[in-house]
Parts: C-alpha cells; sequence; structure tokens
C-alpha cells in the first residue's frame, strides 16, 4: 500500500475529527461545556461519568488505511462508533467529506450510510437462514435495487473474497474465516467509500488471522478503500497501517506512521507498545536510510527503499561499503551502511535523521 500520510497536504480529508469528546453519564454535556475542553478523566468518574474520547483532533485522508489501537477501553471502538454515528458524540465536530455529520438527521444519516459506510464487526451477524449469496445481497436489496442486480452485484463480492463455489452455503456450513469473509463481501456490496472495521479478526485463530489479513491486504491494494481500522494487536497494526492511531484512556498518544512509532515513540505508553516489537521483521529500508551522498565510495549492492530489513539485513551487514538505496525507478534515493543497521536494530530509537530519542 501507498500511504497517504507523505500526501496529506496536498489532499482534501474524508474525514475529520475536531476536538470531540465522548463522556458517559447522565450530567456528562454540562460537565464537558464546564470543563473548557480540559476534562480530567479521574474527575469526571467521582462525578459519575465515564470519558471513552477525550479530546480526539486527526484527518484521514482518501485511499489511507488509519488503525486505532489501544488495550481494553482505551476508547477506539467508543471512537470509531462516534465517527460512524453508531453512538453520539459528546462534544467536537466530525465531517465526512466536509459534511458536520453531528448536525444531520436521522433520514439524512441512513442515507449517509447506505451510500458511503460500510462495517465489519467482530461478530459477523450473518443471517442464518440465508445463504451466502443472500447475505451478501441482502443490503442491496435493502436499498431498493432489484433481485437481479443484487444476485448478480453478489457473485461478484464472492469471486472478489474468495468463495466461489460457496455461493449456496448457510453460514453454519462455513468455518470462522469463511463467515468474516461473507461479512466483508456484504459491506463492501455497497461498494462504500468509507470502511469501518472493528476488531474484523479477533474471533479467528491466529492462520485463519493471518490469511484474512493477507486478504485483506490483497483487496485494499485493488479497492484504495478509506478505512478506520480497529484493533488491539500491534503486529496487525503494524502490517497493515498506512498510520496508526495509538488511545490510552480515550487520548491519543500518538498518530503516526508504523515506522515513526517504532523508532520515535512520543510517550512512555507507546515505547512499552514498540519495545517488544522485532524491528528487522517491520521496518523498511526507507525508514532508517541517510541521505545519498555523491562522493561516497559506495558498494556495488543495491536494495529497494520498500525492503523489509530483515530480507536485505545480512548483505548490508556483509558489505564494508556504504549500500545504495533505490526507488521504484532505479534511481539512487539514500544509502546505509551495516553499523547503521545494527544501531537501528539494537541500540537506540534512530530514525532517518540520526539523533536518538530516550
Amino acid at each position: 500500500m501507498t500511504s497517504q500520510a507523505e500526501t496529506s497536504s496536498s489532499s482534501t480529508p474524508v474525514i475529520r475529527c475536531d476536538s470531540v469528546y465522548k463522556i458517559f453519564g447522565a450530567n456528562a454535556k454540562n460537565m464537558l461545556d464546564a470543563s473548557n475542553g480540559i476534562v480530567d478523566a479521574a474527575k469526571f468518574q467521582e462525578a459519575g461519568c465515564i470519558v471513552g474520547v477525550n479530546n480526539a483532533s486527526f484527518e484521514v485522508f482518501p485511499g489511507e488505511l488509519l488503525i486505532i489501537m489501544g488495550l481494553s477501553g482505551s476508547g477506539k471502538s467508543t471512537l470509531l462508533r462516534c465517527i460512524s454515528r453508531l453512538t453520539d458524540a459528546t462534544g467536537g465536530k466530525i465531517y465526512i467529506d466536509g459534511e458536520d455529520i453531528l448536525s444531520m438527521n436521522d433520514k439524512q444519516l441512513i442515507e449517509l450510510r447506505r451510500s458511503k459506510m460500510g462495517m465489519v464487526f467482530q461478530s459477523f451477524a450473518l443471517l442464518p437462514h440465508k445463504t451466502v449469496l443472500e447475505n451478501i445481497a441482502f443490503p442491496l436489496q435493502v436499498k431498493g435495487i432489484s433481485t437481479e442486480a443484487s444476485i448478480k452485484r453478489a457473485k461478484e463480492m464472492v469471486d472478489l473474497v474468495s468463495l466461489t463455489g460457496r455461493e449456496n452455503y448457510f453460514p453454519r456450513e462455513l468455518s470462522g474465516g469463511q463467515q468474516q469473509r461473507v461479512g466483508i463481501a456484504r459491506s463492501l456490496a455497497i461498494e462504500p467509500d468509507i470502511w469501518f472495521l472493528d476488531e474484523p479478526f479477533s474471533a479467528l485463530d491466529p492462520l485463519i488471522r493471518k490469511e484474512m489479513q493477507d486478504e485483506f491486504l490483497r483487496l485494499q491494494g485493488a479497492l484504495s478503500k478509506t478505512i478506520l481500522f480497529v484493533t488491539h494487536d500491534f503486529d496487525e497494526a503494524l502490517r497493515l497501517a498506512d498510520r496508526i492511531a495509538i488511545m490510552k484512556d480515550g487520548i491519543i498518544e500518538q498518530l503516526d506512521t508504523p515506522a515513526n512509532i517504532v523508532l520515535n515513540p512520543a510517550t512512555e505508553y507507546v515505547r512499552k507498545f514498540t519495545e517488544e516489537v522485532p524491528r528487522e521483521k517491520v521496518l523498511k529500508i526507507e525508514s532508517v536510510m541517510d541521505p545519498f551522498n555523491p562522493t561516497q565510495d559506495m558498494s556495488d549492492l543495491k536494495v529497494p527503499k520498500n525492503a523489509i530489513i530483515e530480507t536485505v539485513a545480512e548483505s548490508i551487514l556483509n558489505s564494508s561499503k556504504p549500500v545504495a538505496v533505490i526507488n521504484e525507478e532505479g534511481a539512487i534515493v539514500g544509502s546505509l551502511t551495516a553499523s547503521k543497521v545494527v544501531n537501528v536494530l539494537f541500540g537506540g530509537h534512530t530514525g532517518k535523521s540520526g539523533e536518538q530519542s530516550s
């Protein structure tokens, strides 16, 4: 996937959140209004309120996959539900394609969900007495699309998620991974611009989960949806995300690219998330390369900038000279030395700048 974070300055965001709060409790709105935007979760809890989301502000750009992650109770699913308006935010603004969804009435909201949003949750929520094809066609028929057109579209989705031959199976006849594929196909059938996924693979065993991640990456490569994906699994986030938002107690602690979060954690909480990460398995060469100096005596070896460090580390470590890093066109865009690789993998949190963070 191509990260949208690099091009965000020239793109119009699909989703924009400005100081979003979600506070549960009878007196939540009054307390928030009196707080001047400074919400102390402990004080709110003493007053009988629970802070689910605390001053969340960020943007999501076309085709970007933003993963919201954190431990149980961090607020990640609550934030997703606020953005999809499955629950109403207590304060702030949420814009979808420039429209303030908090000001929409029920009819406008229903139309927005039908035309622009697809949702996949941890529970598959398939209709047990309908076949795979009927389950996928169901939301299209709800929209008023003819049975013939709905079934045709459903067949296309069956092929897309590799369930060909199982069109007439009932949910009980499918494995957990196959049921999840039906759920994904059903949400994609309406051709959503924005895709919300809340812990979609957490109920699956590790092998099926890995297969579903592979399938998800393949689908995103083909469809380039704008995606908000909630997970508590950091390995899953690193594997799938363009950017990651890490939440704790309703607050976004850091929102950044996977590489920057691993190399330069912004808080102690984020550092604890990243300290056990095998860097060589998740970081790309471009995340740690140095600027190219044309006066350097370079090795004959060249490595692609998007290669995972693990796949080329041995060759670089065996080179006594700096190794050229090249882009997709073969042009040199940076360099990397054996000492830099060793430092990144076993030393401090060192990024492109060469500066270490404590």
